[in-house]
């Protein structure tokens, strides 16, 4: 909104020219330039008032005279404004920089980035990056969960709020949930830094932090995340971030406030079928469960 209100009062003449681009020096603003000369010849019409009376005065009113709807000076003004505003509105439509992706519960999506590089983004994730600067800066931000395939090239960063990603040319998924942060490298090598800690990722490493702290995480020799066959799995997890996946596959609100969700669970479960994710999951930890519509409660065998 910042933005949007210095283009406005640029419009009005409140903010020179050179203090704008000054302001946002990566912007294009011939465009604008242009917008603003031509919002600039909407002019209320003068009116000769005295021509106007002689004309009257001179008129054959045995002719049927053209009806002429006058053009009230403040519905002049209305218009005026309304112009502008649709110009500006443009311009912010079609000079928008960032390109965004969302995932919804329960979804997965499949792009193809600038570079050719591809990503698969996981349920319930976000996206973006800048597409003005992409070929300079390989700069991605990701909410979520993503697996990336990144072609050779210039350095390729993926920033999250609990840390940064970054790689050359390699295959790494990348899962960041609330207080859960993990990269895993599937091919080639990555670099990732959180809480001002920096480690080297090879194949079959992994780097996790759960609630702030840095987790020890037994190498791995799958090809590719198990998320991208209809499958979530877990080593070594708290049982919380569990059945936080739970909920985004399969849009569940689950109670687990008479279980502890501090303890850890190795292990699977499936993203097409309910019930037998949910026994995948409690029957490990002797834990069972009931379902109420979308609302499901965790609770141990002696307890109900």
């Amino acid at each position: 909104m910042n933005k949007e209100n210095d283009i406005l009062k640029w419009f009005e003449g409140e903010i020179s020219a050179e203090d704008i681009k000054k302001r946002y020096p990566n912007e294009d603003f011939s465009t604008l330039e242009k917008l603003g000369f031509y919002s600039k010849q909407l002019e209320a019409p003068k009116i000769d008032a005295q021509k106007a009376l002689a004309d009257f005065k001179s008129r054959k009113f045995n002719k049927k005279e053209t009806k002429v709807i006058p053009l009230n000076f403040k519905s002049f003004l209305k218009i005026a404004a309304i112009f502008v505003v649709m110009l500006t509105s443009s311009y912010f439509l079609f000079f928008n920089n960032t390109k965004s992706f969302e995932t919804q519960i329960a979804q997965t999506k499949t792009l193809n980035l600038p570079d050719n590089s591809e990503v698969i983004l996981n349920a319930q994730s976000k996206l973006s990056f800048n597409k003005k600067e992409w070929k300079e800066s390989r700069n991605l931000e990701l909410d979520g969960e993503a697996f990336f395939k990144v072609t050779k090239g210039e350095k390729f960063t993926v920033n999250t709020d609990a840390g940064s990603i970054q790689v050359l040319g390699t295959q790494f998924n990348v899962k960041e949930r609330d207080k859960y942060f993990e990269v895993q490298c599937y091919e080639g090598s990555v670099s990732v830094t959180s809480n001002q800690e920096k480690v080297i990722l090879t194949p079959g490493k992994s780097f996790r932090v759960v609630n702030g702290d840095v987790s020890l995480v037994n190498d791995f020799n799958a090809e590719n995340p198990s998320w991208l066959a209809k499958e979530s799995s877990f080593n070594n997890v708290p049982l919380w971030q569990v059945i936080n996946e739970l909920e985004i596959q399969y849009d569940l609100k689950i109670d687990a406030t008479k279980v502890n969700t501090s303890k850890t669970f190795s292990g699977s479960f499936t993203h097409t079928d309910k019930n037998i994710a949910l026994q995948s999951v409690t029957i490990p930890l002797k834990l069972s469960y009931k379902i109420n519509g979308k609302n499901v409660e965790f609770y141990n065998y002696e307890t109900k």
